[in-house]
């Protein structure tokens, strides 16, 4: 297992770890925080296994943080609404 999988890993396990902890304000500052660190974490697993393995990362990724994903999706359908 090369780094950026092991890093990819550590994310998982962090996530998963921080959605246990209970949260005043519904978890999004942990997500934002997640999101932040996850992006470099998704660049370099594509960096060093290539698309098809970051795609896979990038959709474990969407289902951990499946919310902001739900609120961006309805955010850019108001935007080619309008």
């Amino acid at each position: 297992m090369n780094l950026s999988i092991a890093l990819a890993a550590l994310w998982g396990i962090s996530a998963n770890v921080l959605a246990m902890i209970p949260s005043k304000d519904n978890h999004w500052t942990r997500a934002y925080v997640l999101i932040a660190v996850g992006i470099p974490i998704l660049g370099y697993v594509t960096l060093q296994n290539g698309p098809w393995i970051g795609l896979i990362v990038l959709a474990a990724g969407m289902s951990v943080l499946r919310w902001p994903v739900i609120y961006l999706g309805r955010w850019v359908r108001r935007m080619v609404g309008e």
